[in-house]
């Protein structure tokens, strides 16, 4: 069974940072497009980043570039997202997801599996 664990939410303050991490298992992320994805409460789900073994990074939201940054670890097989200079509206429910078509990512139906989210709180 895959499952995929988002963890490492909470409230921060704006300016502070967070890391969340994506361990899999029933899959090797090794072998999956990798994204993360947030939802903002009223607002549409929307892809944060996307990374492969093979690229690396393939996609970083634009509005997070600079100040996100996606690292993976095969050993733990687990994905990292970093969220440094953290503002109001990153407020949201984080989320994981894992792709076996390469290149799909970060559109939501090229998504093969979804974890359960972890919500990060930015307060002003």
């Amino acid at each position: 069974e895959v499952q995929l664990q988002a963890s490492g939410g909470g409230l921060v303050q704006a300016g502070g940072s967070l890391r969340v991490s994506c361990a899999a298992s029933g899959l090797t992320i090794g072998d999956y497009e990798i994204g993360w994805f947030r939802q903002a409460p009223g607002k549409e789900r929307e892809g944060v980043s996307c990374v492969t073994s093979r690229d690396g990074v393939t996609y970083y939201l634009q509005s997070i570039k600079g100040r996100f940054t996606v690292s993976s670890d095969n050993a733990k097989n687990t994905v990292y997202l970093q969220m440094n200079s953290l503002k109001l509206e990153d407020t949201a429910v984080y989320y994981c997801a894992a792709a076996r078509l390469w290149g799909l990512c970060p559109d939501d139906y090229g998504m093969s599996y979804w974890g359960k989210g972890t919500q990060v709180t930015v307060s002003g």
